[in-house]
């Protein structure tokens, strides 16, 4: 049986990580161990990253709409209410660009909620 040489997968592999460590700062980008444990690292943070970017999009929605609804007399959470039972079927993303962008099409949403309560 012939002996079988990993080199090639090896080098393959270090190469990966040395690649995703492109820009990092001193050995982080040289060196494999530590490139290794830096890549690690940032992978993790990236995956709780995205989790944390839905998280803070939604609060800065609730935030504009709360800011718009506010300058016409009323809180967000009775804007909400109202939204709901109107059946109006528009989500945060959107309001908050309607109220950030477009404020006549806001002020039509928001009469037209408020209407129905």
């Amino acid at each position: 049986m012939a002996r079988v040489s990993s080199g090639v997968s090896t080098r393959a592999r270090r190469n990966k990580i040395l690649k995703m460590a492109k820009g990092y700062r001193g050995g982080r980008s040289k060196l494999y161990k530590t490139a290794h444990e830096s890549v690690d690292h940032a992978l993790v943070h990236a995956y709780i990253g995205r989790k944390q970017r839905k998280r803070n999009f939604r609060n800065l929605w609730i935030a504009r709409i709360n800011a718009a609804t506010r300058q016409r007399g009323v809180n967000y959470s009775v804007f909400i209410n109202a939204l709901n039972k109107s059946g109006i079927k528009l989500n945060r993303k959107i309001l908050a660009d309607l109220a950030a962008r477009d404020e006549n099409a806001f002020n039509a949403v928001f009469e037209k909620a408020m209407a129905s309560v």
